[in-house]
């Protein structure tokens, strides 16, 4: 089965568009779990377990992995994912960009060392940062467009002329994706929840079917109603929205799982909620 048609079969059978974001803090997980990378494994494993009943899949963060040498905790995580909640799906947030052999190598890490279902990618090397990703067809590449820190404006925002006209960068990005780089039709991009205009910008650019990662909400301050009203504004129904932090750290003390259950499914209902209020429904 291919990245979208997973997508949209764990949309129908979850009836829930979040991802829970794994960002294992060592200085934050409580501490009735050791301090080690054993530790670590162990606190995520139960977050997916505990959370799994709300969410259509999981954004293991490489970074906090490989900061601490977590790489095989990391491998046994996906794995315990893929075994124990196989419909579910994993994308992996490395946001690589590199080029030729190298980019495969990054592709090999996340698709055959990870069994990841998709990776994040940056773009700034153009297609060439995407294309040996592509080789894994039944995998998804989700592209950085819009990011939700505040100083993707240095660079997203600038104006640039291209073959599609003058737009800002983010816009031609989303652009090149929808009508030049998406040929086999596994291509996502990245839009943060902090800024819903351009939310909104993006799905005009890329039409109802392409999937949007968000990212933003919670700790970062993304208002939830106002990025689900966004990414359906032009019929869109293909969202991904991640929280992390609000619902890992939701509680510090032994009753954390119960805790982050609880805003878990919380934060699903206010999507829904949201979805229904404006009249869309994945289909």
């Amino acid at each position: 089965m291919d990245f979208i048609t997973k997508l949209r079969a764990v949309w129908d059978k979850q009836n829930s568009a979040l991802m829970l974001g794994l960002d294992p803090d060592i200085s934050r997980i409580p501490t009735h779990y050791a301090c080690t990378t054993e530790g670590v494994y162990d606190f995520c494993r139960d977050m997916v377990d505990a959370c799994a009943p709300y969410v259509c899949g999981f954004k293991p963060q490489i970074a906090y992995f490989a900061a601490l040498g977590a790489e095989r905790e990391l491998e046994r995580l996906c794995e315990h994912i893929r075994r124990e909640h196989p419909s579910l799906v994993v994308i992996l947030d490395a946001k690589r960009g590199d080029i030729g052999t190298t980019a495969k190598q990054y592709a090999i890490e996340a698709f055959e060392r990870y069994g990841a279902d998709a990776v994040t990618v940056n773009p700034y090397m153009g297609f060439d940062s995407i294309e040996p990703y592509l080789e894994w067809k039944d995998r998804g590449v989700i592209v950085l467009c819009r990011t939700s820190n505040a100083g993707g404006s240095d660079l997203q925002f600038l104006e640039v002329e291209g073959e599609y006209g003058r737009m800002r960068l983010y816009e031609h990005i989303a652009t090149l994706a929808c009508k030049k780089w998406n040929a086999s039709g596994q291509l996502g991009l990245v839009v943060g929840a902090t800024y819903p205009n351009e939310i909104a910008r993006v799905r005009e650019i890329v039409g109802p079917d392409m999937p949007l990662l968000i990212p933003g909400i919670g700790a970062q301050g993304g208002d939830l109603e106002a990025t689900v009203t966004a990414a359906l504004s032009f019929g869109g129904n293909a969202l991904l929205i991640n929280s992390s932090r609000a619902i890992l750290y939701a509680s510090g003390a032994e009753d954390c799982l119960q805790a982050a259950s609880d805003v878990a499914r919380k934060t699903r209902d206010k999507i829904n909620q949201t979805i229904l209020k404006i009249g869309k429904v994945h289909t």
